[in-house]
């Protein structure tokens, strides 16, 4: 049992709303305007090409949170929104990270740690790898983590994608 129920947490909200100029616009200014950072935002069209699924990544209270989506739910382009976080749901991102490697044995060990990881090279230079990772959070900060201690030059990342598992369906229309 959770010993502070109101403590901030990450939170995991699926958004459909209709695929319209503006609207992703409309969403993070309700957000950002009540103070709250999106710690992950990703935007894209569903199977019909008039609705959009925005995954947004956001940290606070459950009380606050339930506030927010109630506000969300009031947008009139809005058609769903599901708080992830309170059903069983798989989550995806991918990462690209360019990795020091002129060691050889470094180079060995990289190569090691990207069949561990299913990591795929996707650019080589006789000083760097380059690796595309994806994977769930834990994944991608465990890559991370060891993939650090050769010297990370850059790394660039999706906003996280999700959706909850086959035997469950989203609820909480409008």
């Amino acid at each position: 049992m959770e010993k502070n129920p109101d403590r901030p947490r990450r939170h995991t909200l699926a958004i459909l709303v209709d695929n319209r100029p503006g609207v992703l616009a409309r969403v993070t200014t309700l957000i950002s305007g009540r103070g709250f950072n999106i710690d992950s935002l990703s935007v894209a069209a569903t199977m019909d090409p008039l609705v959009s699924l925005i995954t947004l990544i956001i940290t606070g209270s459950p009380k606050i949170i339930s506030q927010i989506i109630k506000q969300l739910r009031k947008l009139i382009n809005v058609i769903k929104v599901t708080d992830l976080s309170e059903l069983d749901y798989v989550e995806r991102q991918l990462i690209m990270v360019r990795v020091r490697a002129e060691d050889p044995l470094n180079r060995a060990e990289i190569m090691r740690l990207r069949e561990i990881f299913r990591a795929k090279i996707i650019d080589v230079s006789l000083k760097s790898f380059t690796l595309e990772i994806t994977g769930g959070s834990d994944k991608i900060s465990a890559a991370l983590g060891l993939l650090a201690e050769f010297g990370i030059e850059e790394q660039v990342s999706t906003g996280l994608t999700a959706m909850t598992r086959s035997s469950q369906s989203r609820s909480g229309g409008k």
